[in-house]
């Protein structure tokens, strides 16, 4: 065979079989992962678009792994509007059913917004042997009955921060602030749902209680209230130092605005949905420097440069939608739990739901929040160190509109700064 010939043909038989794969992967058919959440809230909308970009990012490599055959993944998504006012969970339940018979996912990521529906839905997992990682629902209710009946509930992960982590977040950055001030006089204001509910309870006997602070009052609102100036006018004549927020409505951002435009002295510091993004500071008419806010998890709407994954994600975020995301909880960890699935679907060589959980437990991954495991509730563990947990952040509005990082110490980039007028107690 002449030289020529034989490198022509080397370079054919190499086209042919580069061909055949390619057709291979194209033609296997894809593994489809549902989202049934509420499209219509930001942390729904955001976190729909995190996992595609994960799809994108995975399938590019070449898809996952399964009985040695390469497959891509493919993204359905259903709006359940659990969290919108008045929709009835059994509603929401229907969605999740309907996306789990028609689409038949092999998992699905997100889920429910309210830990009403999630807690409900966890038998319509079980029924249809569906796995699930959560990433918005709080509740430690769930974490609950996978711990009461392991077998059953199996298929329930979350990955994002629960109310029981919210409340170290809280309890630490109140820790914080009576030490650098004093302060031991708190008015709580929350939303009037199960996650919200649970977490203030749980901070005043996790620690508000046991720090011998003074909780002047706990009121709660409800789903849509966009008027908070009466708590305002009490936790000002209560003489409250701190006012602690918890809530998760677009509609809550009007509570720092009234705090400003009012002139409460008090510090005003918890967690409001929409405070999470650099966009609050235009939204809410410049008028919510010196709050003080939770970030459910690193990568979502905030990142730090000792996390440099945490960066890229919020990068890459920006690049394919030419938008910033907003939302402090939910989309890092959906991002994250589309390839803590592909990982176990790698592993597993997989798709039954039983190998499947099997290898989701074995989870332990660095990305963008940090190390990633989880607990025998199938909870991920988030703590302040984000070489050994998951991690969110406190941070601070400053005057100018910018966003400090100000707990955990790991993190940290400034301290906290008392809004005018203010005075320490010490």
């Amino acid at each position: 065979m002449k030289p020529k010939f034989f490198f022509q043909t080397v370079i054919v038989f190499a086209l042919a079989a580069s061909l055949l794969t390619a057709q291979a992967v194209m033609s296997a058919e894809p593994i489809v992962i549902g989202v049934p959440t509420s499209l219509g809230f930001l942390e729904g909308k955001e976190s729909l678009k995190a996992v595609e970009m994960a799809v994108r990012e995975i399938n590019a490599k070449g898809g996952v792994t399964v009985a040695g055959e390469k497959r891509q993944l493919l993204v359905f998504s259903s709006d359940i509007r659990d969290a919108a006012p008045g929709v009835p969970v059994p509603e929401a339940l229907l969605g999740i059913e309907k996306i789990i018979l028609e689409k038949k996912p092999a998992a699905i990521v997100v889920g429910p917004f309210r830990s009403e529906a999630l807690t409900a839905a966890m038998d319509l997992l079980s029924k249809y042997k569906t796995p699930m990682i959560g990433t918005i629902a709080m509740s430690p209710a769930s974490e609950k009955k996978v711990k009461e009946d392991p077998e059953k509930y199996k298929y329930v992960f979350r990955n994002c921060l629960n109310a029981v982590y919210l409340v170290k977040y809280l309890a630490g950055a109140m820790a914080a602030i009576n030490k650098e001030f004093g302060f031991t006089k708190v008015y709580v204001m929350h939303q009037d749902v199960a996650w919200a509910r649970a977490t203030a309870d749980l901070v005043k006997s996790n620690y508000f209680d046991k720090a011998g602070w003074e909780v002047l009052d706990q009121e709660a609102y409800p789903t849509g209230a966009s008027d908070f100036s009466s708590g305002l006018m009490k936790a000002r004549s209560k003489g409250a130092q701190v006012i602690m927020p918890i809530f998760d409505m677009p509609q809550s951002g009007v509570l720092v605005k009234q705090w400003k435009s009012m002139n409460v002295p008090a510090l005003m510091a918890g967690f409001i949905s929409p405070l999470a993004g650099r966009d609050a500071w235009k939204t809410f008419d410049a008028k919510i420097g010196g709050a003080v806010n939770c970030n459910f998890e690193m990568g979502s709407a905030i990142a730090s440069d000792k996390m440099t994954m945490s960066v890229e994600f919020l990068n890459n975020y920006k690049k394919a939608y030419d938008k910033e995301i907003q939302a402090g909880h939910g989309p890092a960890p959906s991002y994250e739990s589309v390839y803590i699935l592909a990982e176990a679907i790698d592993r597993a060589g997989s798709i039954d739901p039983d190998a499947l959980v099997a290898q989701l437990k074995k989870t332990d991954r660095i990305g963008v929040t940090g190390r990633v495991k989880f607990d025998e509730g199938q909870q991920a563990v988030y703590g302040f160190d984000p070489t050994e947990t998951a991690v969110g952040a406190v941070f601070q509005w400053t005057e100018d509109g910018k966003r400090k990082i100000v707990f955990p110490d790991a993190l940290a980039e400034a301290k906290i700064k008392l809004p005018k007028g203010l005075k320490p107690a010490k």
